[in-house]
This record gives C-alpha cells, sequence and structure tokens, in this order.
C-alpha cells in the first residue's frame, strides 16, 4: 500500500465492508473480545499470551479461546491441533472504525474511564465496563524493551502508525486469517493440509482487535526477530481457513509471569512461542515480502 493512495484505497474498502456486513450488538461483541484479550494480554505488556496446542490434563479445564498457540515444530503438513477461531472477521470490525475527527474528540484514557461509561451508558459493574477499562490499562501500559506500540481509534492513526513503523517511503500491506466457509463453530480441531508458507517481511506490525465501544486496535512492533506463516487448515466438521501465524524468536523480555511459560515449563529466552491470528487481527507487511514454502 503506497501511502497517499493507500487513504483512497482504504475508503473505499471500508465502504464496501460497511455494505458486506451487519453491525453486530456492543455487549455481544465486546463479551467475545474481551475474554480472548484477556488471554493475548493480561500476563504481559505484550499482546501474546502463548499455550501449548497439544491436550494434556489441565488443558480440558482451559478457556478455549486461548487455544490458539504451539511451536514451530507443529508447523507440518497433516498435524492436528486444536484450536481457536473466532466468529468474528475484519469485515465486522473495520466498519467501526471511527474517522480521526470523531475519534479525537472522544477521550481514550483510564482516568477519563468515568466520563466514558456515562457517555456510552455503560453501568459501572457491567462487563463492557471491565472490558473498557481492561483495554485502557494495556494501551497505557509501556512498551516492553525492543518494542513500539499505538492503540488506534481511527483508519487513520492505524495507517500512521505502521507508517512509521517502516523504513520511509516503504510501500506496505496486510494479510490475516481468512475463514474460507461459513461456520458458527469457534473451537475444534484443524489439521494442516499442505506445507505451510514462510512471508518473509523483513519488519511488520501486528494489530490486535481489542474490546471496546467501537473499534480499536492494539498494533505494536518488534525489533527482535519474528517468523510469520500462513497455513491452510480443515477442521473436523470441515471448516477452511487460511491462517496467518507468527512465531516470537525472542522472549527473554517476556514477563516471568506470562501464561507461556507456565503452560510450556519454559523460561523466558528458552524457546520461542508461535500463535494463530484471529480473523479480525491483521499484520502489515512490506509489499516487497516474499512467500515460499517452509
Amino acid at each position: 500500500m503506497k501511502m497517499g493512495s493507500g487513504f483512497a484505497a482504504w475508503n473505499v474498502f471500508l465502504c464496501l465492508l460497511l455494505f458486506m456486513s451487519a453491525y453486530r450488538s456492543c455487549a455481544k461483541e465486546m463479551t467475545d473480545i474481551l475474554s480472548l484479550s484477556e488471554e493475548l494480554i493480561g500476563h504481559n505488556h505484550d499482546a501474546h499470551h502463548h499455550v501449548h496446542a497439544h491436550h494434556s490434563s489441565h488443558m480440558d479445564h482451559m478457556d478455549p479461546s486461548s487455544m490458539v498457540f504451539f511451536t514451530m515444530k507443529d508447523l507440518k503438513k497433516g498435524n492436528t491441533m486444536p484450536t481457536y477461531f473466532r466468529v468474528n472477521e475484519l469485515s465486522d470490525v473495520l466498519p467501526r472504525l471511527l474517522p480521526r475527527e470523531e475519534a479525537d474528540s472522544i477521550p481514550f484514557s483510564l482516568e477519563q474511564l468515568p466520563f466514558l461509561l456515562k457517555h456510552f451508558s455503560f453501568p459501572k459493574d457491567s462487563t463492557q465496563a471491565r472490558a473498557m477499562e481492561h483495554t485502557l490499562k494495556q494501551c497505557e501500559n509501556h512498551p516492553i524493551e525492543g518494542e513500539i506500540k499505538l492503540c488506534p481509534t481511527s483508519l487513520e492513526s492505524m495507517l500512521d502508525f505502521a507508517r512509521s513503523a517502516f523504513s520511509l517511503g516503504t510501500e506496505f500491506k496486510f494479510v490475516n486469517t481468512r475463514r474460507l466457509t461459513k461456520s458458527t463453530t469457534e473451537f475444534q480441531n484443524y489439521t494442516i493440509l499442505e506445507v505451510p508458507d514462510q512471508i518473509f517481511a523483513p519488519k511488520m506490525v501486528a494489530c490486535h482487535t481489542m474490546p471496546y465501544p467501537y473499534a480499536v486496535f492494539y498494533c505494536h512492533s518488534q525489533e527482535t526477530e519474528n517468523k510469520a506463516f500462513r497455513v491452510s487448515l480443515v477442521g473436523d466438521n470441515g471448516d477452511r481457513v487460511e491462517a496467518i501465524a507468527v512465531c516470537h524468536m525472542d522472549t527473554s523480555k517476556w514477563s516471568r509471569d506470562h501464561a507461556s511459560f507456565r503452560v510450556l515449563g519454559i523460561e523466558p529466552g528458552s524457546s520461542h512461542v508461535c500463535h494463530f491470528f484471529q480473523p479480525d487481527n491483521l499484520i502489515f507487511v512490506p509489499v516487497s515480502s516474499s512467500i515460499s514454502n517452509i
């Protein structure tokens, strides 16, 4: 995406999405996203919480929404993993991105939470209030070492952040997980159909959906090595998903309380961790990024 013409292209894209998607109830969507975002961010400033994607006795009691994590040795054709993919897609979320002028007119800070709850008519003890507090806290946390982050509340601010993360003049595009079949099944076993493709990108910007009354993303980019993959999956019920996965090769700066270390039985920096991206998340990569089998 070349900036300048890129904004026009995104505006056309958003107009198309507005026709494609029905507006879902705020309460239901915020509850769904909160469940996963607490798993993703709950124990670290980084927007990832990793869980090994194999059956074990204690995993039977885990929230299914945490089942998106694995290691690179799992990325093999024919391998089966229990995996969670939200029903929500980008077409459900992007139309709720506010124009910059409107987004900038609404406070976005934890200090202003009481005002915001009144503004959106949410009781202070409601699920929506808890979701908003969670998002504001995570967005105000300091980034980990070697990370830049922003919680954009408008399309323009998201594109500005992505542009600032890349070298001057870099054209970029986005990739995302896509459900190839319509389904309401969110958690089941998925089998890798083909040898995964690696997306060779020198830098990437990941944007994760956050629970909020309008669209907010947690966008970040890390200086440490990350590897991105495109993985073709089929579910036990026949659902097809073309998933984007990222493996974080250096976890040495992550909090020791990060859930991945407890679940995998590893220490910070002792192993990489991987996770699938949800269909309503996206990753910006340079247009020049190449793709080939691993």
